[in-house]
């Protein structure tokens, strides 16, 4: 198994080239979307891999004159994407993140708009015996048997949620030099892949989880704490940059605190996996 994650942390640098195309992707996107009824919305994977963007995305242009590309990438991009005015609108999960990203004036607002929370998952054997344990305890405890852990390592909303907990479980840093623990660079749905190929734990957004992972040996362990709450933002960009449809982006923001979008995010897959992939903010 360690010399899988060998192997992973070398493709793992070369994911590293691929947001280099994404960015080239997003420039020609956003140049050909400038006109008061286009926008593109920059969101996360988890949103993607759910499937909820593309039911929002379907209601708000029923509702609205807006037509909206989405371009799904980790809440760290997502951000710096912000930054240079590379889109309209961002739909995020990195509060510390978001809110710096406010006061250093990439943003006038960020608003709360939904919400789930992160889980451990790991293999039913579960090796650290970290079921039933705080979150704390539980990443201690996978440390402590040199357990295999699997990490996003790309800077996401969960990536910096996860070097988070790290230093709540009393780790001065993440400990990526271990050869029990791999960084896969993706998204959620493959660093979930790489975890159940690899019986090693990770920690994922409950919503990703449920809609990806039916049927398998990979079970959630610890959930449900209040450290493990996870909070999506709104934030509409700097009314001063360029090239930014601000009309299009305050729609989008008023569109989910309505009580109709609020009651749909509720309710998003609680038919076909048996509770709610997110909840409503409030």
């Amino acid at each position: 198994m360690y010399l899988f994650f060998a192997l992973l942390r070398k493709m793992y640098s070369m994911n590293i080239a691929w947001y280099g195309i994404i960015f080239l992707s997003i420039a020609c996107l956003n140049s050909c979307s400038n006109d008061s009824n286009s926008m593109l919305l920059i969101t996360t994977t988890s949103t993607e891999n759910t499937g909820l963007i593309d039911k929002l995305v379907s209601q708000f242009e029923e509702k609205t004159v807006y037509n909206v590309k989405v371009v799904a990438v980790g809440t760290g991009a997502a951000l710096r994407m912000g930054e240079r005015g590379d889109g309209d609108v961002l739909l995020v999960h990195a509060p510390a993140a978001e809110i710096n990203f406010v006061n250093d004036g990439f943003g006038i607002s960020r608003t709360q708009v939904m919400k789930n929370w992160f889980v451990i998952v790991g293999p039913s054997a579960d090796p650290a015996k970290i079921k039933g344990l705080s979150v704390d305890e539980g990443f201690k405890a996978i440390a402590e048997s040199r357990s295999a852990f699997v990490s996003r390592g790309d800077d996401s909303g969960t990536h910096k949620k996860e070097m988070a907990l790290w230093v709540i479980a009393g780790f001065q840093v993440t400990p990526s030099g271990e050869d029990w623990y791999a960084a896969t660079g993706q998204g959620m749905s493959a660093t979930l892949t790489v975890a159940l190929q690899t019986q090693a734990y990770t920690l994922t957004d409950k919503g990703t989880w449920l809609a990806t992972n039916l049927d398998s040996d990979q079970v959630v362990l610890i959930d449900q704490e209040d450290e493990l709450l996870n909070v999506y933002s709104v934030i509409l960009l700097n009314s001063a940059a360029e090239n930014i449809n601000h009309n299009g982006a305050r729609a989008f923001r008023d569109f989910m605190l309505d009580a109709e979008t609020q009651n749909m995010i509720e309710m998003f897959g609680r038919e076909q996996y048996g509770e709610s992939l997110f909840y409503r903010i409030n």
